[in-house]
């Protein structure tokens, strides 16, 4: 029987590449985390799109990962909320 899950298939080094396995997982948890940070202000996307100067749809595209993020407009996201983007050890959580 052939297995079909597509853990099997990520986890794949023929299939993914380790170096876009750890971009794509990158980008899901900064994502992740600026959902949540949207979320523990009580924003709407909306609400959040206006204070950042940008379109909602630029929000949730960011949001569903439909677009690559620009570090331009986290930038203007993440301002608002009162975050900024820092550069850690990478086994330093933060």
């Amino acid at each position: 029987m052939i297995s079909s899950k597509f853990s099997d298939f990520y986890n794949d080094d023929s299939n993914v590449s380790p170096s876009e396995r750890a971009r794509i997982e990158f980008e899901v948890e900064l994502i992740g985390r600026l959902i949540e940070a949207r979320e523990a202000r009580g924003l709407t996307q909306k609400q959040l799109a206006e204070a950042a100067g940008v379109k909602q749809s630029a929000v949730a595209r960011l949001e569903t990962l439909k677009a690559t993020p620009q570090i331009d407009t986290l930038f203007k996201v993440l301002t608002p909320m009162g975050y900024k983007l820092a550069i850690v050890p990478a086994d330093e959580r933060v």
